[in-house]
């Protein structure tokens, strides 16, 4: 049976194959505060059951998250208490997803952005179709990604193309994706699920041992630094939130 999670933005399917599936279409699966606070405590269940051997990650509706729920921005980001709380919010839920103890692949169609990219790369694999598109763009908003989900970008593509990226906030196509190492292969659903379906063969013992190997051997980031916390009371961040909700370009 399906569980519903954050006012329904988050569902839940467990089962020998999990499916975690972001699930607000009409905004692209966007990220809402309340879809952060409620990861950890879906991955501490997901952990809990044995019955589960793999979680796929997706998204309803065509698109795999848009990112962190812009809308929100003006009430999480009106004072630095209120950022800092709902930058931890964000980073909790982001760790919880990369430490659950099973396989996690994430199947990503349409959109995925900022937010949605570090969702993706906590994830143990990413497969995409060839409709999925990525972006990280903070820059168009006056604010940074954090040190963390730069360090899972760092991780997978190296720094040159992990400044490209955050620099120039641009458009990057599923095939660009691949060939820069973001996700790991172009797969419709079944071909994701038939995959998730031979890893559920396999000794799960040995898989969680391997993950955990591999992510011990993985350097962990470092904090936050005042840099990357004063940017949230800033005046680029105004501009950069009226910009968007106006549709048009910022000046900064």
């Amino acid at each position: 049976m399906t569980e519903s999670h954050a006012d329904g933005r988050l569902t839940l399917t467990p089962g020998r194959i999990a499916t975690l599936t972001l699930n607000a279409p009409a905004t692209r699966n966007a990220m809402t505060g309340a879809m952060w606070a409620a990861l950890p405590g879906l991955c501490a269940r997901i952990a809990a059951d044995d019955a589960i051997r793999v979680v796929i990650v997706t998204g309803a509706g065509g698109a795999f998250s848009a990112g962190a729920d812009i809308g929100e921005f003006a009430d999480v980001y009106a004072t630095a208490e209120s950022a800092a709380a709902y930058n931890t919010t964000v980073r909790a839920g982001v760790a919880a997803l990369r430490a659950l103890p099973r396989p996690v692949i994430a199947q990503i169609a349409g959109a995925c952005v900022g937010g949605g990219v570090a969702l993706a790369l906590a994830c143990d694999l990413r497969f995409a179709d060839p409709s999925a598109f990525f972006a990280i763009p903070p820059a168009r908003l006056g604010i940074a990604y954090s040190p963390a989900d730069t360090a899972l970008v760092l991780e997978k593509i190296g720094p040159a193309r992990t400044k490209d990226l955050l620099f120039s906030a641009r458009r990057v196509a599923s095939d660009e994706a691949l060939a820069m190492g973001l996700i790991d292969r172009l797969a419709d659903a079944q071909a994701v699920h038939d995959y998730a379906d031979g890893l559920a063969d396999l000794s799960p013992a040995s898989i969680r041992v391997a993950k955990a190997t591999v992510d011990a051997l993985t350097p962990a980031p470092g904090p936050a630094g005042a840099a990357f916390e004063g940017l949230f009371s800033g005046p680029d961040l105004a501009e950069g939130r009226a910009a968007f909700l106006e549709r048009r370009k910022p000046v900064f």
